[in-house]
């Protein structure tokens, strides 16, 4: 029963903190925190989520429903190269949601955030070539990475965030390990991955 629990939770963690929702989550985040482009009016924050949900969620899901309904296309994506195809079509709705954000006159840190994230995607597709690595972690990491570096670009103190971020982080690395779908290399080196690419750019550029 407890094992049946554990697996439970942790399916359950993997599908609220999945990669697909992870710019959503990150997005609300940064439109609701003490950051001073967390400034603007309710409008303008309604049309830029839903862009990112649009470009970041819900368009990568349907070209992933849409290519399993081929019988080559494995939807669990056991393999590493399964991965490729609907990561390289993410890396395309993530860029047209760049574009898209690109025309609203907001704070560029919403866009830099955008193609940092595209940066991951495509590194993940590079790594998966010959490695499965882990994309919940890179995503995850890549949110506390962006985090982290604009605490330290504008000297504010997210404390608060960081420590919830850091807390869902080590729930969803676990999940992937208790599922089997990751060995702790694979996991560590996409946490590290998304970190850093999307921090040094939040950082830097």
């Amino acid at each position: 029963m407890s094992n049946k629990i554990l697996t439970t939770s942790a399916r359950v963690t993997s599908i609220i903190f999945h990669p697909l929702l992870i710019p959503t989550l990150g997005f609300v985040l940064l439109l609701n925190s003490n950051f001073y482009f967390a400034l603007l009016p309710w409008s303008v924050k309604k049309f830029m989520l839903l862009t990112v949900f649009l470009s970041t969620c819900i368009l990568p899901a349907l070209s992933i429903l849409i290519l399993s309904m081929s019988p080559k296309f494995d939807l669990n994506m056991e393999k590493s190269t399964d991965r490729i195809l609907p990561m390289l079509l993410s890396s395309v709705f993530y860029y047209l949601g760049y574009l898209v954000l690109e025309r609203v006159q907001v704070y560029p840190i919403y866009n830099l955030f955008l193609i940092a994230a595209i940066l991951v995607q495509i590194s993940l597709i590079v790594v998966s070539l010959k490695w499965k690595i882990s994309a919940h972690s890179a995503a995850i990491g890549g949110l506390i990475g962006g985090v982290s570096a604009l605490s330290f670009r504008l000297q504010e103190n997210p404390v608060v965030i960081l420590s919830v971020l850091i807390l869902v982080a080590g729930l969803v690395a676990t999940s992937r390990l208790i599922l089997l779908k990751h060995t702790n290399s694979q996991v560590y080196a996409g946490f590290t991955l998304g970190f850093l690419i999307i921090g040094l750019v939040i950082m830097f550029i």
